[in-house]
């Protein structure tokens, strides 16, 4: 595949488009994923519509809050593989909190190793990777954009990790993906996000459109609803007021779902906004109880992986346990907004 790309470099820092520009150029050679920097903003953009295995099917798991390199995520990960071996799978997202519990230090950082690539050797398809707020530093209570960096640019290393911006988009066959930052969107460093995910979200053509980060919207776990996060004061910038405005300004009837993770559960819930509904699956290597009263189509305070497949107008999700029991199915019909 012939890989094409242009770029206005007034838009970015010149180190920042030449990095990029090198991540573009090793995943075109990598996973034939080609396409262009985004001129507005200085994003790659890439083509994986090579991806589906299956024409008209599509098929990944959504799993947050993994990365300990503890029993919990090799079950994880196990019930992950046989998932994937028994229904099959073209990706998956990782919802954030990629490595605890304060990120990595460089791209050769071990933790990449111990935290990502032995856990999830045996599963060879690529991972779509967001960040959380332990990836940012200071076990999660920090703000250290460096320690994204590391994150970001390990793309151009692994044969699997995926993450060519702290926030970006791609389409596989008839879907578009919105990968968020939902850390920027917390502390209201993210106005450039905003427009873009905006005007990407607005010009794809994609009959589903998904949004993908690691703070919830809704939540019956420990950290609660965006807005009051942790039972924090509405002058609390950390409450996550900025989140919930992000929300229901940018996606809420725009986008068909949003799966996040941060509270370590699996949720779906029976809220819509205007249509868009809403999943948690922070599951992926430890759990906490769930307190919250939000009505829920199901939840579960157990380890587990949510599973989706795509087929031209429906969406079937299912969250499976360790032990790969299908806990609860759920099917979406395409909404026209």
């Amino acid at each position: 595949m012939l890989c094409q790309h242009s770029a206005t470099v007034s838009h970015m820092n010149k180190t920042t488009f030449i990095s990029n520009l090198i991540i573009l150029l090793l995943l075109c050679v990598s996973l034939s994923a080609c396409s262009f920097i985004d001129e507005a903003s200085g994003i790659p953009v890439y083509d994986y519509s090579s991806l589906g295995k299956t024409p008209d099917k599509l098929r990944f798991i959504a799993v947050g809050d993994t990365g300990k390199g503890n029993s919990g995520q090799y079950q994880v990960a196990h019930a992950m593989q046989n998932k994937c071996q028994k229904s099959g799978c073209d990706f998956i997202l990782l919802l954030g909190d990629n490595i605890y519990n304060s990120g990595v230090t460089s791209i050769d950082d071990p933790q990449f190793n111990s935290k990502f690539e032995l856990p999830y050797e045996n599963i060879n398809v690529p991972f779509f990777a967001v960040l959380g707020n332990h990836d940012y530093g200071g076990n999660g209570k920090k703000y250290d954009p460096e320690k994204s960096v590391y994150q970001i640019k390990y793309t151009a290393i692994s044969n699997k990790w995926h993450m060519p911006h702290n926030y970006y988009h791609f389409t596989i066959q008839n879907t578009s993906f919105f990968a968020l930052d939902t850390n920027i969107q917390m502390r209201k460093l993210d106005n450039q996000q905003k427009i873009d995910v905006t005007k990407w979200i607005k010009s794809t053509q994609s009959k589903w459109k998904i949004a993908f980060g690691h703070h919830p919207y809704i939540s019956n776990g420990q950290h609660g609803n965006a807005g009051e996060y942790d039972g924090a004061s509405e002058s609390n910038a950390l409450n996550g007021q900025a989140i919930k405005n992000f929300t229901e300004s940018v996606l809420c009837g725009k986008v068909d779902l949003y799966i996040s993770g941060h509270d370590h559960d699996r949720q779906w819930h029976e809220y819509k906004c205007k249509g868009t509904q809403f999943a948690i699956s922070g599951a992926g290597s430890s759990t906490r109880q769930l307190s919250g009263i939000n009505p829920t189509l199901y939840e579960s305070d157990e380890p587990g992986l949510l599973y989706i497949s795509i087929n031209e107008n429906t969406l079937t999700a299912e969250f499976i346990d360790v032990d790969g029991k299908v806990n609860f199915k759920h099917i979406m019909k395409k909404q026209h907004y």
